[in-house]
């Protein structure tokens, strides 16, 4: 079979089966696509009995060397290739897997940025005075990222329906469409009475945006982060640090730094929607500079009181 006829298979079935999220479908038809676009360039075989590991490792070769593709990104087209490979036989498209024995290269381990306690107050500060033509919905739409830790994709697609301003929960659906229910932070309940004061009756309907643009369309993802942008410096806050998934950094560091209420690491997973929670082990690296603070508390108390001098335990 013809692999650009499998590809268009495959993602009927992630999206009629599987249920996947239309960022995940538009993922994976770019990946495939950006494969087939490879062989066509080297005058390769679309045929899928033909493809070989040797041929994805010569395209995964060119991504680098070519391209200067990060590792991350690499290691979402290994996976999306290899979920097509195993699709394929399991339709007889395929009878070998020519994904075996491809590795996707490791990526760099990085701590996540955040802003610190006095950064998202400096935040907070300038959405609360500020007298822009946006002001209540820039208000409401950062703090309810920063209270919350949603994804911006989760939150442009946040409609009426989704909030119990009763009961002060806010319904979300993730990756996968996986629904969460997180609570909203009270300091959230009269910003939002404030904006729905602001509305169009016609604005209100349960399955309308929460969020619109300048036009009274839906907010995208780019204007979002667009407008996250062009406030950090009126903030204070450096524009090039920061980008709007630092605020569900910053969410989920503080909320694990907070000494009054400690949260579990599996109930910060349930918070953010991670399917593994692998993924929310990296904000535990918190712990080390409440550690090491620790560590020189009992070592100046050692050295006073009873006159030795333990090794650092960090």
């Amino acid at each position: 079979m013809d692999l650009k006829q499998a590809t268009d298979d495959f993602l009927m079935y992630l999206q009629v089966e599987k249920n996947y999220s239309k960022n995940t479908l538009k993922s994976y038809a770019f990946d495939l696509k950006l494969y087939a676009s490879f062989l066509t360039k080297h005058d390769r075989s679309l045929n899928l009995d033909d493809l070989t590991a040797a041929t994805t490792r010569r395209f995964i070769q060119e991504q680098v060397l070519e391209y200067q593709i990060k590792p991350r990104t690499l290691q979402r087209r290994i996976s999306a290739l290899k979920s097509f490979c195993v699709y394929c036989i399991k339709e007889n498209y395929l009878k070998h897997n020519f994904m075996l024995g491809v590795q996707a290269p490791k990526s760099d381990k990085k701590l996540p940025v955040y802003m610190t306690l006095q950064e998202l107050l400096k935040l907070f500060t300038y959405l609360e005075n500020s007298t822009d033509r946006f002001a209540t919905r820039n208000h409401v739409m950062f703090k309810l990222l920063a209270t919350t830790g949603m994804r911006r994709q989760e939150l442009v697609d946040l409609t009426w329906e989704q909030i119990d301003m009763y009961n002060q929960t806010i319904r979300i659906f993730g990756k996968g469409k996986k629904e969460r229910l997180l609570p909203l932070h009270p300091i959230l309940i009269p910003l939002l009475k404030e904006y729905i004061e602001q509305q169009e009756h016609y604005q209100l309907y349960p399955t309308e945006p929460v969020f619109l643009n300048k036009n009274k369309m839906k907010m995208d993802p780019r204007g979002l982060h667009k407008v996250f942008k062009d406030i950090l410096p009126k903030a204070g806050l450096p524009p090039k640090r920061y980008s709007l998934h630092h605020l569900r950094h910053t969410f989920a560091t503080l909320l694990l730094q907070n000494k009054n209420n400690k949260v579990d690491i599996r109930i910060l997973q349930e918070l953010l929607g991670h399917e593994s929670l692998s993924t929310t082990a990296m904000y535990t690296h918190v712990n080390l500079e409440q550690k090491k603070a620790c560590n020189s508390f009992i070592y100046a108390v050692m050295k006073k009181r009873l006159g030795i001098f333990p090794k650092r335990l960090i």
